[in-house]
């Protein structure tokens, strides 16, 4: 996240106060285009007296609008809606993947298989020969090794390069924040232990194989295979 935004925890204004009906006026300013990707905010002062809100509701507002990625904040010159790309307005729905525990982990991994195997199927039918070629050269790395860490590396990265060859920006960048590195060390680590590199190659071979014959339906099978498979791990290790 860029280190420029204010804390996040500033960001969580309770519903119906003051300043998040500041918030929903801006974003409502923004959707109706009075406000374009790009454009510089009216001053503070102004923007509070044009909404009928107090200055320090009006700051709250867009602080927390700067933490979610729709304002920001560019020093000397003002306040000003982003480019409004996925990426950025998603940025913080990683943190609940890194901070999730237990069943709640399980449901978004159940999120996560719907989502991912959508992508792969998209993916067999939309990727080009040099997007292929990235999916091929991680999928090379990762079985050129038994380092977790290169695994873990090079497995984020060709689920990525899948995700981005499904032509999605906005489903990239949910898979992006379900796909908690934190979390796929544990997994990883888990497999070790359990002898079970040799099951994921096969999984991962298979999901390239869908991807080289262009085949949508084999490639949504495999990938729902695949994080099935992280699904049923996971409930194994919350068992008593």
């Amino acid at each position: 996240m860029d280190e420029s935004r204010p804390e996040a925890a500033t960001a969580a204004p309770q519903k119906g106060t003051v300043t998040q009906r500041a918030i929903d006026q801006i974003k409502a300013m923004i959707g109706e285009g009075r406000l374009e990707p790009g454009a510089r905010l009216p001053t503070e002062r102004d923007l509070a007296s044009q909404l009928g809100i107090s200055r320090s509701s009006m700051r709250e507002a867009i602080r927390a609008l700067t933490v979610l990625g729709v304002l920001e904040a560019r020093h000397g010159s003002g306040i000003y809606v982003t480019q409004l790309e996925a990426g950025d307005l998603l940025e913080t729905f990683g943190v609940v993947a890194d901070l999730s525990r237990g069943p709640r982990l399980v449901e978004l991994l159940e999120v996560r298989r719907i989502l991912e195997s959508t992508a792969t199927a998209l993916a067999a039918a939309r990727i080009s020969a040099d997007q292929l070629a990235e999916v091929e050269k991680h999928l090379t790395a990762m079985n050129a090794t038994d380092d977790p860490e290169e695994i873990l590396s090079h497995d984020l990265a060709f689920h990525r390069a899948i995700a981005g060859a499904a032509g999605n920006d906005t489903m990239a960048a949910i898979l992006d924040g379900l796909s908690s590195r934190t979390f796929r060390a544990r997994v990883w680590r888990g497999y070790q232990e359990e002898g079970a590199f040799e099951r994921t190659r096969r999984e991962h071979a298979a999901i390239h194989r869908a991807l080289v014959a262009h085949d949508p339906e084999a490639a949504r099978a495999a990938a729902a295979a695949h994080v099935g498979e992280v699904e049923q791990w996971l409930r194994t290790q919350l068992q008593p």
